[in-house]
């Protein structure tokens, strides 16, 4: 069980012993059902409730760019425009802390961490995101730095503009090229040109496949060789209408090739979307934000997840699992409140719902079938801002809130109890 920290020890344990002691000694009938009622829906009912067991310190006021959070074996990390910072997943301590040269802000990073790697983009007002540099999140060690060459107007930093994947770090170096390094090293590895008259606007790279998206007449996207970065195939985004270039467009997964598109508000007939692709470059699923799946989130992260060949969604308010062979709904279930974050992974898919003021509601389903495996209640207030949730991690049997911006706490961890 992880330890609780002195300065941000749970409150309410004497609600919690009352509680407690209602419903080990209250008779059977009225009162004993009435003080079992009342002790669940506090979130205080043994058995059927969760607590918040570690807090990391509130956090500074955050900037737009360089925000990730990573989870590497017992280690959660955070990074921000100003530093990147470790803490024990199992006690919340801090562990470590990497801070970028004085007049360098960390304007990108990897969406994932390949290993203990992740990568960091820095720069400057002057010179735009110029600099990649990797770090080990296991010890907070810089590995190797180089120079990702000039900003280019689309080129600049974003979620997409660093890669792990395969034993690769990949970038977009400024000169319309996509170039791979050794992940450990930084050794060069190759450089791939895009077509002519596109420019690279994001990466992704797993094992099997390096790609890019690509911002041509039309956005497009392509794959290259992970081992010598031969252009495999490019295809467009768009089936029978090209997506224009003002479409945002960002990666969830590499393997398979999963992207959601968010269209402009200008767009008359415009729709948000989630696309895969095959291996061979063929549209597989087109999954768009009308009818049944109305209210799909326009962004990406928080409460859209891809695992197990299935994207996990927050359509409205429910929670829907979708094939991305073929786009179809494999299963759809509710959920009470607002969904605040969403997590797959284990075979299993969490969530974290804003029921009322006060009080969140957890609900964990079966992957494949969509049943109901678990549902909690946290026993804890809403200065916690779980409403503003940028993620969850899971680490062993603890749930890892994940926050971003003003006077919020980067990190929780929640057991059940």
């Amino acid at each position: 069980m992880a330890t609780r920290t002195t300065e941000d020890s749970v409150p309410g344990g004497w609600a919690r012993v009352i509680a407690l002691v209602a419903v080990i000694a209250v008779p059977l009938g009225l009162l004993g059902g009435l003080a079992s009622w009342i002790a669940s829906s506090l979130g205080y009912m043994p058995g059927d409730s969760m607590e918040r067991v570690w807090n990391t310190p509130y956090d500074r006021p955050a900037d737009t760019h360089g925000n990730a959070a990573w989870l590497v074996g017992d280690t959660v990390v955070r990074s921000r425009y100003d530093a990147v910072t470790a803490f024990d997943a199992g006690s919340g301590k801090r562990r470590w802390e990497y801070n970028p040269p004085r007049t360098a802000d960390i304007c990108a990073t990897s969406r994932a961490a390949a290993g203990s790697v992740a990568l960091i983009g820095l720069g400057d007002d002057d010179k735009g995101c110029a600099t990649v540099a990797a770090i080990d999140l296991g010890n907070g060690r810089e590995l190797w730095r180089t120079a990702r060459g000039p900003a280019d107007g689309r080129l600049g930093g974003g979620e997409d503009l660093l890669a792990v994947g395969g034993g690769l770090a990949v970038g977009l170096p400024g000169d319309r090229t996509v170039s791979a390094y050794d992940l450990r090293t930084g050794a060069p590895r190759w450089k791939a040109a895009v077509p002519k008259g596109c420019a690279p606007g994001g990466v992704d790279a797993s094992a099997e496949q390096v790609l890019a998206i690509l911002v041509c007449d039309e956005m497009k996207l392509a794959a290259y060789d992970p081992a010598d970065g031969k252009a495999r195939w490019t295809v467009p985004l768009g089936d029978r209408r090209p997506i224009g270039t003002d479409a945002t467009v960002g990666f969830l997964a590499a393997e398979p090739a999963v992207l959601g598109v968010r269209m402009p508000e200008s767009y008359g007939t415009g729709t948000n979307s989630f696309v895969s692709f095959g291996p061979d470059g063929r549209r597989r699923a087109l999954i768009e934000s009308v009818g049944d799946n109305a209210g799909i989130p326009v962004g990406l992260q928080g409460r859209v997840a891809v695992d197990g060949g299935k994207l996990f969604a927050d359509v409205g308010g429910k929670v829907v699992a979708y094939d991305l062979a073929s786009g179809d709904a494999v299963w759809r279930e509710s959920v009470s409140g607002g969904i605040t974050a969403l997590h797959a992974g284990g075979g299993r898919v969490t969530v974290l719902t804003r029921e009322r003021k006060g009080l969140d509601q957890l609900y964990v389903h079966d992957a494949a079938t969509g049943e109901r495996k678990d549902h909690r209640t946290f026993n804890r207030d809403a200065d916690d801002g779980n409403a503003e949730l940028a993620g969850l991690l899971r680490h062993k049997d603890l749930l890892i809130a994940v926050r971003r911006g003003k006077d919020v706490r980067p990190f929780s961890g929640y057991a059940t109890w």
